[in-house]
């Protein structure tokens, strides 16, 4: 018994913009302060997350903000030649791959969450990832991403000519690394919605919206799914499959999904696995499946 198409049309509309616009533009300008401890040196601020794709539903609040020092990097050059790792280690002769500078990461840190906290109060907290900046009025929570520029190398011949894909790089409150490309998540997800004849983002929020239920009424565990993998699980799915029914979407998708090697699919970034075990970034196997079996179990046995 599938779930009805008015449901899902429900489903597909997109979350408040103008609360998470407003919430985004104060903070960057708390952040973008000429002000601020930091402000000498050279940083970026800019979206992530559900409401910087377009694909945030009701339920989702919070807007995710990253603050990026891009003057330090991480390296990444595993993938180049013996030849170019030893040319890059030649010009770059410094701990971690970051050139020698007296200000990195964690003081860039120390110096955004004190800002913050002069700013907005004592609410402002260090989570695992991220700086959470708690609403206030029309302003709604925040969650801000501290980081370096990251740069997984693809070729290095010289100094002055290298090729790199641009990401970002911080380390969670256990020290342990997280590596992400988030302007290539969104601009990937954009491509596939022009692909689909802007039929791609709607159906990731009948996704996210489905999931939600299926977590409220017991059919899914809370965390199996997060709305990245998902967003990513369906970028994933050929571009002919995403139809003017949200039904017929379903219907084509979850088999494809169901009897591909999950081991292919890829993040929407293009760079990371989407599917590995034992990996922070990527989503683990048995998650994945429990996922792809309980939203067809829900598909079959529920009446909406």
């Amino acid at each position: 018994m599938a779930i009805s198409e008015q449901q899902l049309q429900t489903w597909s509309h997109q979350g408040s913009v103008r609360g998470s616009s407003e919430t985004y533009q104060a903070i960057k300008a708390v952040l973008d302060d000429r002000s601020a401890p930091y402000a000498r040196h050279r940083f970026e601020v800019f979206l992530q997350g559900s409401y910087g794709n377009d694909t945030n539903i009701y339920a989702e609040s919070d807007v995710d903000i990253v603050i990026c020092l891009t003057e330090v990097f991480d390296s990444d050059i595993t993938n180049l030649d013996l030849v170019s790792q030893n040319a890059y280690q030649a010009d770059h002769r410094s701990p971690y791959n970051i050139p020698q500078v007296n200000y990195g990461f964690h003081e860039f840190k120390t110096d955004v969450v004190s800002w913050l906290q002069w700013k907005y109060g004592n609410g402002v907290r260090f989570g695992k990832k991220a700086i959470f900046v708690p609403g206030n009025g029309n302003r709604r929570d925040a969650d801000v991403v501290v980081c370096i520029e990251h740069r997984r190398y693809v070729s290095y011949q010289a100094s002055w000519n290298p090729q790199y894909h641009v990401g970002i790089c911080f380390w969670k409150s256990d020290e342990t690394k997280i590596v992400n490309f988030p302007k290539q998540h969104r601009e990937n997800l954009t491509s596939k919605h022009q692909a689909t004849s802007s039929r791609f983002k709607a159906n990731v929020r009948v996704l996210k919206n489905m999931r939600k239920v299926m977590v409220k009424d017991g059919w899914l565990a809370d965390g199996v799914a997060p709305s990245y993998f998902l967003e990513g699980m369906l970028w994933n799915v050929p571009s002919q499959y995403f139809t003017n029914s949200f039904q017929q979407t379903f219907e084509n998708y979850l088999p494809w999904l169901d009897h591909c090697d999950p081991t292919q699919l890829t993040c929407a970034n293009n760079l990371h696995w989407l599917i590995r075990d034992g990996c922070q970034i990527c989503w683990n196997t048995n998650d994945f499946k429990t996922f792809i079996r309980s939203a067809w179990q829900y598909w079959n046995d529920c009446s909406r």
